[in-house]
């Protein structure tokens, strides 16, 4: 399993080791030990699965702390763009994304530390799947608009599908201003 940091602290993306044969192929979908050589010792308690279309945007979500979620995010047939926004108030990095192409053909992953949005973009229909820090707690789940002109994502995708939920979501700048700076 190789881990390769991001350009924003804490953000890693994986790739595993795929052996493939006649029958199919195998790969090691979380090494506890490899990540912790990282500094990642996330205790994960909760796994959830998604299946979504092509053009669908999930996204951007967080939960507010106590319940703030690391999150480790793979798919397990199609294609997705997954990106992260830095919204930890003391960061270097706030406000700035990160997104990599999470597809079935690599198996890769990526690790989202608490303290971040988190979405992503359907290229190809997708099942995604996470594993999750904290439980999900409705009453603490937050967000951020998708299309905020100041994080400029490119999301892949040329007619978004949104829920209507996802498109009442703040700005980075309104987030800035109801949160104080930031998480």
């Amino acid at each position: 399993m190789e881990i390769r940091s991001t350009p924003i602290k804490d953000v890693y993306e994986i790739y595993p080791k795929v052996f493939n044969d006649a029958r199919g192929y195998f790969l090691e979908t979380y090494r506890e030990d490899l990540l912790a050589e990282k500094g990642i010792n996330t205790r994960w308690v909760q796994d959830n699965q998604s299946f979504s279309i092509a053009g669908t945007v999930r996204g951007l979500h967080f939960q507010l702390a106590p319940y703030a979620q690391a999150k480790l995010v793979r798919v397990i047939t199609g294609k997705v763009y997954d990106v992260c926004v830095d919204l930890r108030k003391d960061s270097p990095t706030f406000g700035q994304s990160h997104g990599v192409i999470l597809d079935s053909a690599q198996h890769n992953l990526l690790y989202v530390p608490e303290g971040f949005a988190h979405g992503f973009s359907v290229l190809e229909d997708a099942i995604f799947s996470y594993k999750c820090s904290n439980f999900y707690h409705k009453d603490s789940e937050g967000g951020i608009i998708w299309n905020d002109s100041d994080l400029d994502i490119d999301w892949k995708v040329g007619v978004p599908i949104i829920s209507e939920k996802d498109l009442a979501l703040p700005t980075l700048a309104e987030f800035k201003q109801q949160t104080g700076g930031g998480l």
